[in-house]
């Protein structure tokens, strides 16, 4: 049943809100166990000092800036720890705009994996829909060259689920819910990064 449509702008305010929090709420009882997994292999990866890249578009462009900053720089200042190795592809304007002038848009990512994954490392695609082309050739590239890979994505994950080693999948289908639930699994990952690999207590 849909909910109601707000009537004031109070209600706009809580509507989201309530939407969100339930967002959360299924992502806890179904998903968990795909966000420890997530974190599991990504700790392995740091571990072993492999890194990890992440790439998406637009919302997720900018959840995967904050994330490999949150890992380079550091999560929280309770807990002090060596820089991790992150990388958003999605920052380097003249690198973006050669490769989809030159090759396409689909190129964008996996060219970039091409050039700085190795095996060992982890690939992160964040893609609310699961069907973004260049999200999906990352992918694949990633497993041509032995890197694990990890998924962000929302009800089935699409044609990108099937080239992740774990899915992590938001049981929602509105993006802004989809992504608020993307940025806390991000968090959440990078504290387990920190208690898995980096020696933070538990």
């Amino acid at each position: 049943m849909n909910a109601p449509a707000p009537r004031t702008l109070e209600d706009v305010v809580e509507s989201h809100l309530r939407e969100s929090i339930a967002a959360k709420e299924r992502l806890l009882s179904g998903g968990r166990a795909q966000i420890l997994a997530a974190g599991r292999l990504m700790a392995e990866a740091v571990a072993a000092r492999g890194k990890v890249l992440f790439c998406g578009n637009g919302g997720s462009a900018a959840d995967s800036q904050h994330l490999a900053t949150e890992l380079v720089v550091r999560l929280s200042s309770a807990f002090e720890r060596p820089a991790i190795g992150a990388i958003a592809l999605t920052t380097d304007t003249s690198l973006l705009t050669a490769c989809a002038n030159d090759y396409s848009f689909e190129h964008i990512f996996s060219r970039q994996v091409e050039a700085l994954g190795r095996e060992g490392d982890v690939l992160v695609g964040i893609t609310t829909s699961g069907k973004s082309p260049n999200v999906r050739r990352a992918l694949e590239q990633a497993r041509t060259q032995g890197l694990k890979t990890v998924l962000f994505s929302a009800g089935d994950g699409g044609p990108c689920a099937a080239l992740a080693d774990v899915a992590v999948l938001v049981p929602s289908q509105v993006t802004s819910h989809i992504q608020e639930c993307h940025l806390a699994v991000g968090h959440i990952v990078c504290e387990l990064i920190e208690r898995l690999a980096c020696g933070r207590p538990i």
